[in-house]
């Protein structure tokens, strides 16, 4: 099977249109003002209405969002999954509020940290921010892969974090990951999507097989 990918954090066309192009399975964008890959849901919405073509699913990332910011982005810009960094139990209660599939993003240490609960849709698996961090992902830092090699995951999951077009294969064939997740490793500054290094990212992904996603 393919491997999965996401390109997240989007803001602008070039890196949409990258993304689109080279058929990431996943599109994100980010709801949180600290991150420097932060847009309103206006302009989420305007980036994908200029976009002539398919578009892969939508991805909303929200980091202890209430239900009145969630209602207000959803109210503006169709997304079909929402990502959170949040607790187990609030993930539940925005599931059961807005019927949306969740991904829970997920900090991981050791695997004494990977999750067990079967309640949601997904989860992000990246390694836990530095304590100086100022949002908890989307700081290019990389895990141990070798972690996840042998976990048997409740749920379908993606590897996150550190990764970028040169380590991709080999971050795959360590953690066994069936898709991964992008945002920094694409950049040329934070916030600023190379669409040269989507395209490379997917390609090089894409030529690593992965195991069956569940």
């Amino acid at each position: 099977m393919k491997t999965g990918v996401k390109i997240c954090g989007l803001t602008d066309g070039a890196g949409l249109r990258a993304a689109c192009d080279a058929a990431a399975d996943w599109i994100g964008f980010v709801f949180f003002e600290r991150s420097p890959r932060f847009v309103t849901p206006t302009k989420a919405a305007e980036l994908l209405a200029s976009h002539e073509g398919a578009l892969p699913k939508i991805v909303g990332l929200f980091v202890k969002a209430s239900d009145a910011q969630i209602a207000e982005t959803l109210a503006t810009v169709k997304l079909d999954i929402l990502q959170l960094y949040d607790t187990p139990e609030r993930a539940r209660a925005i599931k059961a509020r807005f019927g949306l599939p969740i991904w829970m993003s997920c900090a991981v240490e050791s695997q004494d940290d990977l999750p067990k609960d079967t309640d949601l849709d997904g989860y992000v698996i990246e390694p836990r921010a530095p304590g100086n961090a100022s949002r908890p992902g989307g700081n290019g830092i990389s895990l141990d892969w070798a972690l996840l090699r042998n976990w048997h995951a409740p749920l379908p999951w993606m590897l996150a974090g550190g990764l970028n077009p040169d380590n991709i294969a080999q971050a795959i064939a360590a953690s066994h990951a069936p898709a991964v997740d992008v945002s920094s490793g694409v950049e040329t500054a934070p916030g600023c999507k190379s669409p040269d290094m989507i395209r490379n990212f997917i390609k090089n992904a894409r030529g690593t097989c992965a195991p069956d996603r569940n």
